[in-house]
C-alpha cells in the first residue's frame, strides 16, 4: 500500500488544508476516486468543476460513502442535519488546490518515484491513433507471468486516467503499462513527465481527431512526444510501416527497435521484430514472428478478429521483448489471448445463427476500412450476407464529409451486402455508397439507432454477419448490445451528444481519463 498524510498531500501539491482537517489523516492512493459513486471507506474524493457538472456538489455524497478527505478547489461546508447539526458551517476535510487534476498528476509522479525507490520498475508508455487499448491488453497478458503488472482500466489514458492507473500500483509492481492519449500538442509530454517511461510504443498516426489537432502533422508531433521523452537508456518501439511513426526516430535519444508486418531489407531486419507470411483464417490473423538477434521463427495464430490487429500484436511482442520476455513465451501468449476490453471487434454468435461484431468503441477512416475488410472476409465469398451498420466518426474536422463519403464507397467496393448508415452526421456514407453504384436497399440511411434496430429486427436472417461500428460518442455500441438481447426490447437508444460525459459525477469533459 502506498499512502500519504493530508499534510504530505498539501505540501506536494502546494495546497492548504481546509479548516478543521487533521493533517495526520492518512489515505491509501488506491482509494482515490473521481466519481462520488466510487468513493470508498477511508478513501479520497477528487472534486473538480467541469463543463457539465461541478464535483464539489458531490462531496457530501462521497463522504457519506466513507471518504475521509477531498482533493478540491474550494472549501465546501458541511450541511446541517439531525446527525451533523453541530457541524453545520464546518467544512469537509480537504486539501484545497488551484487545479485538482494537476494535483492528481503531482501525486502520481510521487507514487512512481516511491515505487522506483523500492523495486526494479519498468514503465511502458503506449500511444497511437488506434490500437492502444488492445496493445495494452496483449502486453499485460504477456508480462503478468513475469512479475506484478499494472495496466489501465479500460482505456484510461488522459490527465485523470493516467494518475488513476498509477494510484493502483504498489511497491512490488514490476511493470507499469500506461496508455497515453491526447487532444492537443503537449499532453503526452505532460503525461510522460508524470510516469517517466522506460519503453515507449508508437503504433500509428491516423486522421482521427484531426479536427481537434488542426492537422495530421500535429497529431504526429503530439504522438512523437513520447519518443522524445524517453531517456538515453530507454527503448523506443516504432512502427516501421507507418512513415510518420518512422520519422519519429529522429526525435529519440533512446535506442530504437522497429516492428513491421512487411519483409524488409537486411538493414532494417537487423533491428526489427517482423511478422512474415501474414494471412487470416476466419478473420483471425496468423503469421510467423521473428526477433532481431534471436534464432528461428515462432508461429502466431491470434484469437483477435481482423487483419489490422497484426500491428497491435507486433507492438506488444516488441515491447515485451524489450522488457525481458522470451520470444517463445511471447508467441505462445499472443496465440492464446482473446479480446479483453469491450466493443473492439467483439464477436458474438447468436443462437439463431446471426453473428454480431460490435466494434463501436472508436472509429476513424482507417479503422472503418479495416473493419469493413474483415466483415467482407467473414462473408465467406458471398455465402453469408454481410451488414455494415455504421455511425459517425467524430472529430474529423473539415474533412468529415469527404471521409464519411469515402467509407460508404469502400463498403460498396468490398461488396458488403447491406449498408445501414445511422444519424444525420454520418449521412455522407450513404450518399457515397449511392454514388459508387449501390442500388435499391443495399444502402439505407436511418435517423437513429432505434430505426436501425427496427430494420435489423425485421430483416436479419440466420447466417447473416452484422458489423456495428461508430465513434464512442455516437453510441452504437449500445445497439450492438441490444442485438444480443442485452437491452430490453422497446428500450429506446438515444445517441448521446458529442462530448457529453458518461457519468454526470465525473469532473471533466469526456472524463479526461480517455483521449484519442
Amino acid at each position: 500500500m502506498i499512502d500519504f498524510s493530508a499534510a504530505e498531500i498539501a505540501e506536494l501539491t502546494n495546497g492548504r488544508l481546509s479548516a478543521g482537517t487533521d493533517p495526520a489523516t492518512r489515505i491509501d492512493v488506491a482509494l482515490i476516486a473521481t466519481d462520488s459513486r466510487d468513493a470508498a471507506p477511508g478513501g479520497t474524493y477528487v472534486a473538480k468543476a467541469g463543463e457539465h457538472a461541478d464535483g464539489h456538489d458531490f462531496i457530501a455524497a462521497a463522504f457519506a460513502a466513507g471518504a475521509v478527505l477531498a482533493l478540491a478547489e474550494r472549501e465546501v461546508p458541511m450541511p446541517a442535519g439531525p446527525a451533523g447539526a453541530d457541524d453545520a458551517g464546518t467544512c469537509f476535510p480537504a486539501v484545497v488546490v488551484v487545479d485538482a487534476v494537476l494535483a492528481m498528476g503531482v501525486l502520481a509522479a510521487e507514487v512512481v518515484r516511491r515505487i522506483r525507490a523500492h523495486s526494479a520498475l519498468t514503465v511502458i508508455g503506449i500511444t497511437g491513433s488506434a490500437g492502444k487499448t488492445t496493445t495494452k491488453d496483449l502486453l499485460t497478458g504477456i508480462l503478468t507471468p513475469l512479475g506484478a503488472t499494472m495496466a489501465p482500466v479500460g482505456s484510461y489514458n488522459g490527465e485523470v486516467g493516467v494518475p488513476l492507473t498509477v494510484f493502483r500500483a504498489v511497491e512490488a509492481t514490476r511493470y507499469l503499462i500506461i496508455e497515453m492519449g491526447a487532444t492537443k500538442v503537449g499532453q503526452i509530454s505532460y503525461l510522460s513527465g508524470i510516469v517517466h517511461p522506460d519503453i515507449g510504443v508508437v503504433l500509428c498516426v491516423g486522421s482521427a481527431h484531426a479536427g481537434e489537432f488542426g492537422s495530421i502533422d500535429n497529431i504526429a508531433l503530439a504522438k512523437g512526444e513520447l519518443v522524445a521523452a524517453l531517456p538515453a537508456n530507454g527503448t523506443a518501439i516504432l512502427n516501421y510501416d507507418d512513415s510518420r511513426v518512422r520519422a519519429m526516430a529522429a526525435r529519440a535519444a533512446a535506442s530504437v527497435t522497429w516492428f513491421s508486418s512487411a519483409d524488409r531489407d537486411n538493414t532494417v531486419q537487423d533491428n526489427s521484430v517482423q511478422a512474415r507470411n501474414v494471412r487470416t483464417t476466419g478473420g483471425h490473423p496468423e503469421f510467423d514472428l521473428s526477433f532481431p538477434g534471436e534464432p528461428g521463427v515462432h508461429s502466431v495464430t491470434s484469437r483477435l478478429l481482423g487483419l489490422h490487429h497484426v500491428t497491435n500484436l507486433l507492438a506488444a511482442a516488441t515491447a515485451a521483448h524489450a522488457a525481458g520476455a522470451a520470444p517463445a513465451d511471447i508467441a505462445a501468449s499472443l496465440s492464446t489471448q482473446g479480446p479483453v476490453s469491450r466493443y473492439r471487434m467483439e464477436r458474438t454468435d447468436r443462437p439463431d445463427g446471426v453473428t454480431v461484431i460490435n466494434d463501436a468503441y472508436n472509429a476513424n477512416p482507417e479503422s472503418m476500412r479495416a473493419a469493413l475488410r474483415t466483415l467482407a472476409e467473414l462473408g465467406e465469398g458471398g455465402s453469408r450476407r454481410t451488414w455494415a451498420v455504421l455511425g459517425e466518426m467524430l472529430e474529423l474536422g473539415e474533412d468529415s464529409v469527404l471521409e464519411h463519403d469515402a467509407v460508404g464507397r469502400v463498403a460498396v467496393r468490398l461488396n458488403i451486402s447491406r449498408l445501414v448508415v445511422v444519424g444525420a452526421a454520418a449521412r455522407a456514407m450513404h450518399v457515397g455508397a449511392v454514388m459508387e453504384g449501390s442500388w435499391g436497399e443495399e444502402s439505407m440511411f436511418v435517423a437513429d439507432a432505434d430505426a436501425a434496430y427496427a430494420v435489423l429486427e425485421r430483416e436479419l436472417a440466420p447466417g447473416d454477419v452484422v458489423l456495428v461500428k461508430s465513434s464512442n460518442g455516437a453510441g452504437l455500441r449500445f445497439l450492438g448490445d441490444r442485438l444480443l438481447g442485452d437491452r430490453p426490447l422497446g428500450d429506446r437508444i438515444a445517441l448521446p451528444t458529442s462530448g457529453a460525459p458518461t457519468h454526470p459525477h465525473l469532473q471533466t469533459p469526456g472524463e479526461r481519463t480517455q483521449q484519442p
